[in-house]
């Protein structure tokens, strides 16, 4: 005990140093990211104003005469603070320590980060976010109206379609409308980014921040709208229909190509709706790739000048999209499946040994003989501290997709060949949080529905690896609730079956109470029950087509470079090809450029400035391919697995019902007193029904503490988990 208490001590001190060594960088960085935003939101608030627009002419005027052009201060202005802070946010991640403090005090912004609004329209949102949306509406009203009283002040009508005072004015309402369609694409691409997702820096995940995109996806598409529908409205009550709508200007706003980026929006728009989503996934996928005809036929309506603000997020995750399919490639392959009673399937995959992760990481994967095209999240269930050659992943078959997977596996295991045939996959990610966050609660409750369990595995297989440290990491008491349609989804439980066996009854650090609420029996226990559905039926496949493991992604310093290097290889492209193409300052003052070619030379750059990128990307990963590690020899053919029986007692523990879903309430108002912590971590992965009900009560919990001043009570922190989008 002597020992290990030493230990203990010991580990605790290492991190404080570790922490301590590493605070002052990351501080810099911290502080250097905020000041870079707030500068860059700066930009966004002064744009609108007339003051603005006198001082950014005369800067624009005096940098045309210099090797970067205006060009090079629009982006040196707009475009690369966000870049500049995706730089600095992979250097302030890599530098991080991957583990937190085991125990954290209670913070406001821990009470921020809980569910403030509980609504089955608009989802669970945290205060955070509330605040992030209104500060977002606030600003844009502040937009609209600076431009709007600053046009109304001028009150120059259109001379051409001759319109009275409240023509123009609605005309140049919608003209105005506009902006504020430009200003939600500006953030529209940035939490889709994948590897170089900004929004890792905040601990927000990919799957997570995709609500946000859907959010400044519909504002944009109903502004733009708008800006549309009314400025050709204006146009034929005027009897100017015809002649406009057709009008593809040499110089300023080219009303067709604004036209064809309204139609396109709507269509990618209208094919994403859940209704669209969930049964035609194919179609929606293909129809969300048109957003490159609306962004080419954006930058030639709007003009390069506003395109420089949008253009960070487009640039990222232009660069965040190559490194991806860089990445899948080349293929790896299935090393084996394991089909459990329930019409699950555990697919185990090869894995680079220095490939690391932490729990509840997500794939995506993609299976040619299924789709081409179709890339699916699952969570990993895996732990990487654990398995050092492969990972692996549970797949609930209800799609249509997961049934063909299924139908494919279980023909191998009907077949009679000795050898199974190779299934090639390809993997992106594992995308995941940086941290174990949850490691940083005194106790953990989690609740999961259905095939909703899969994140948790990968928890508690992390658990099961540190049982045996001395560190005590982990939090001192952790309950998982399951519930489940049918008692033979309990074979999902198969990988983390060793843990609920073998932990002593005494010291039963982890409680599992199971929920099934399709059937009613009595008299069942959960050991009876685990026997019942412990055959599993394995396949082992031929592994000789790919001798390429799942690498992951690359280093953060490396994105870094690469995020780097291509803004300066876009701005020395643009350089060259604005003076090798356009005339001079004195011949242009002559006769005007058209606005279209200065945009195709911007998309040429940005081509230019990718492919140099790529070029770089794929350079590196062949060197890293070329030292690979061949994965982890696997045997071939069929087998079946009966689970262990042997038990020392742990499972008394445990609780099983049938014929009702679980009191949460009551769930929630008992765990404190079965804990001695106060700070408890509460993770849901399930319906969103579920993810409510549990919202809710964390959100009556917070409201309760912040009205009292007793800091000692049970205060619930909550976490909802995503991995299908």
């Amino acid at each position: 005990m002597l020992n290990e208490l030493k230990s203990s001590s010991m580990h605790g001190s290492n991190l404080a140093i570790l922490e301590h060594t590493m605070g002052k960088p990351t501080l810099v960085l911290k502080v250097l990211m905020i000041l870079i935003c707030a500068g860059w939101v700066s930009l966004w608030l002064l744009k609108p104003t007339e003051l603005w627009t006198r001082k950014w002419k005369g800067a624009e005027d005096s940098a045309k005469t210099t090797v970067f052009g205006y060009y090079g201060l629009d982006f040196a202005v707009y475009t690369f603070p966000v870049i500049a802070v995706a730089i600095i946010g992979f250097v302030y991640l890599d530098l991080q320590p991957k583990e937190p403090r085991r125990r954290q005090v209670r913070s406001s912004t821990s009470v921020l980060s809980n569910p403030l609004v509980v609504n089955s329209f608009l989802g669970v949102l945290s205060g955070i976010e509330i605040l992030a949306v209104s500060l977002f509406i606030l600003f844009l009203v502040w937009t609209f109206y600076s431009r709007i009283s600053n046009d109304f002040k001028k009150m120059v009508p259109n001379k051409t379609m001759k319109l009275n005072m409240w023509q123009y004015k609605y005309f140049r309402v919608a003209t105005r409308f506009g902006l504020l369609a430009e200003a939600c694409l500006a953030l529209l691409l940035l939490p889709i980014l994948r590897g170089l997702a900004l929004f890792r820096v905040l601990g927000i995940q990919f799957e997570a921040s995709v609500q946000y995109h859907i959010w400044l996806g519909t504002a944009m598409i109903f502004f733009s709208t708008f800006h549309g529908v009314s400025t050709l409205f204006i146009w034929g009550i005027k009897h100017h229909l015809q002649d406009e709508i057709w009008l593809w200007q040499k110089t300023g706003r080219i009303y067709l190509a604004g036209e064809i980026a309204m139609i396109t929006g709507l269509v990618i728009w209208v094919t994403s709706l859940p209704q669209i989503r969930r049964k035609k996934f194919e179609f929606f996928y293909y129809t969300h790739h048109l957003y490159i005809v609306f962004l080419v036929f954006f930058l030639l309506h709007a003009g390069d000048r506003h395109f420089y603000m949008v253009f960070p997020g487009i640039f990222l995750f232009g660069l965040d999209k190559l490194l991806r399919i860089i990445q899948s490639r080349p293929e790896t392959c299935l090393l084996s499946a394991r089909l459990f009673p329930s019409k699950a399937i555990e697919l185990i995959l090869p894995k680079d040994p220095r490939l690391k992760y932490n729990p509840t990481s997500v794939i995506f994967m993609k299976i040619p003989s299924i789709s081409k095209f179709q890339w699916h999240s699952f969570s990993i269930t895996s732990s990487s501290s654990i398995d050092d050659h492969t990972m692996s992943i549970i797949i609930k078959c209800e799609g249509s997709w997961t049934n063909s997977l299924y139908n494919i596996i279980h023909a191998e295991l009907d077949s009679d060949a000795d050898r199974m045939k190779c299934i090639p996959v390809s993997i992106e990610g594992p995308y995941g949080p940086d941290r174990m966050d949850f490691l940083r609660y005194d106790s953990l409750l989690m609740v999961a529905g259905g095939i909703g369990i899969t994140p948790f595995l990968s928890i508690l297989q992390e658990f099961a690896s540190a049982q045996g440290s001395s560190s005590n990491r982990f939090p001192t008491r952790m309950q998982l609730v399951y519930v489940m349609k049918k008692s033979q989804d309990i074979s999902i439980l198969n990988p983390i079956s060793s843990l609920l066996l073998n932990q002593p009854a005494k010291q039963c650090q982890l409680k599992l109470k199971v929920f099934v609420t399709q059937e009613e029996r009595s008299g069942v226990t959960i050991r009876e029950l685990m026997d019942e559905f412990s055959e599993v039926q394995t396949i082992n496949f031929d592994a000789n087509c790919s001798n390429y493991a799942i690498h992951g992604l690359p280093s953060l310093l490396w994105m870094a470079a690469t995020a780097g290097f291509g803004s300066i290889m876009f701005l020395v492209f643009l350089c060259f090809f604005n003076h090798a193409f356009l005339p001079s300052e004195k011949k242009a003052s002559k006769q005007k450029t058209p606005s279209s070619i200065t945009d195709l030379l911007l998309i040429c750059s940005f081509a230019m400035a990718l492919i140099s990128s790529t070029s770089l990307a794929i350079f590196l990963r062949w060197r890293q391919l070329r030292k690979e590690i061949p994965s982890v020899p696997h045997k071939q053919g069929k087998s079946k697995e009966p689970s262990s029986t042997e038990t020392r007692g742990a499972l008394e523990e445990h609780e099983i019902h049938f014929g009702g879903r679980p009191n949460l309430r009551d769930m929630l108002s008992n765990f404190p007193n079965e804990t001695s912590g106060s700070n408890i971590g509460v993770l849901v992965c399930g319906p969103k029904t579920m993810k409510d009900s549990v919202a809710s009560i964390c959100q009556q919990n917070s409201q309760a503490l912040s009205m009292g001043s007793n800091k000692k009570k049970p205060y619930f922190s909550f976490h909802s988990l995503n991995f299908a989008l």
